[in-house]
């Protein structure tokens, strides 16, 4: 076995409606998720033990697999129940930190076929990842990002499990040595390989609209509400390429980064090639929506 394989963790995880240690969970090789990337998933992330978002998340997995003709198989409760049985089992220490809780649902298993069977019972997935926090380095300092053509379908509103073109889309980034690979689509911005982006000019957050082209990421109405909270200008329209190396500021967004600033693309520096102030807002008030979040979660446990 390969050593990655054998370094597995032995953490419980949910399937199909059981819970089993994470190495022991095993899927048919004709599910279609396996075959097609005909599934969908979620990845809401966990602090100290609470979700972050969880009701939004719930949504835009409901909308995803109505995109797929997939019926949700749960109730937004039943997911509450299987999210808080893996986090009350996972270590204290790992309680304690930043996860991510990873769900999947395929449409199922049967016979190879392009066509989307119909009856087919969905394969349910979830299990907890542990989430690496941005260093304190990366925040203070800013981070580095090349860019690339959106090479991907033209449905990347769907959060589907067929990730090719994603994973792609990081390796360039990997290979760079930088933190992310920020995407154009006919010479306008699209999002980053696993992060939306948003560019600040003259005190205003712009970002691409919410449309087939874009996975409107969680951060999206977040985002929009801490611009509001901060009395900062906030729009979603179409962005040109210039703008965003025009930018004053460029940001990152995703459930693991938060908000990130951006300090170079291509080489070429960012407004001052420093974390600029609209950042320094943004990532308080995430901060407080956070402590907040948790707060309120606790109350009512």
């Amino acid at each position: 076995m390969h050593p990655i394989a054998d370094a597995l963790p032995d953490a419980l995880c949910y399937l199909d409606g059981s819970y089993t240690p994470l190495r022991d969970a095993k899927v048919s090789v004709l599910d279609r998720g396996f075959i097609f990337g005909d599934g969908i998933y979620e990845m809401v992330p966990i602090y100290g033990g609470w979700p972050f978002c969880f009701d939004e998340h719930m949504a835009r997995l409901e909308r995803s697999l109505a995109e797929l003709q997939i019926r949700n198989p749960l109730s937004t409760a039943q997911w509450r129940a299987i999210a808080r049985h893996l986090i009350d089992a996972a270590p204290e220490a790992q309680r304690a930190g930043m996860q991510g809780l990873y769900i999947q649902v395929t449409r199922g298993v049967a016979p190879r076929d392009h066509a989307m069977p119909k009856g087919l019972a969905p394969t349910v997935f979830v299990m907890l990842n542990p989430m690496k926090p941005v260093a304190d380095s990366a925040r203070a300092q800013g981070v580095a990002c090349v860019s690339a053509p959106d090479f991907r379908w033209q449905k990347a509103h769907i959060k589907a499990t067929s990730l090719l073109g994603a994973v792609l889309a990081r390796q360039i980034s990997v290979e760079a040595r930088v933190a992310e690979t920020i995407m154009f689509r006919d010479e306008g911005l699209s999002e980053a390989s696993s992060s939306n982006v948003w560019v600040v000019k003259d005190g205003i957050v712009s970002g691409p609209p919410r449309d087939h082209l874009v996975l409107a990421g969680i951060r999206y109405g977040l985002i929009e509400r801490l611009c509001a909270d901060a009395g900062i200008p906030f729009t979603l329209r179409r962005i040109a390429r210039d703008e965003v190396f025009g930018a004053d500021e460029l940001l990152l967004s995703s459930a693991s980064k938060e908000v990130l600033p951006v300090v170079t693309l291509d080489g070429r520096a960012i407004g001052t090639g420093r974390p600029g102030p609209i950042y320094q807002a943004l990532y308080a008030g995430y901060q407080r929506a956070l402590a907040r979040s948790t707060q309120e979660q606790g109350a009512t446990a």
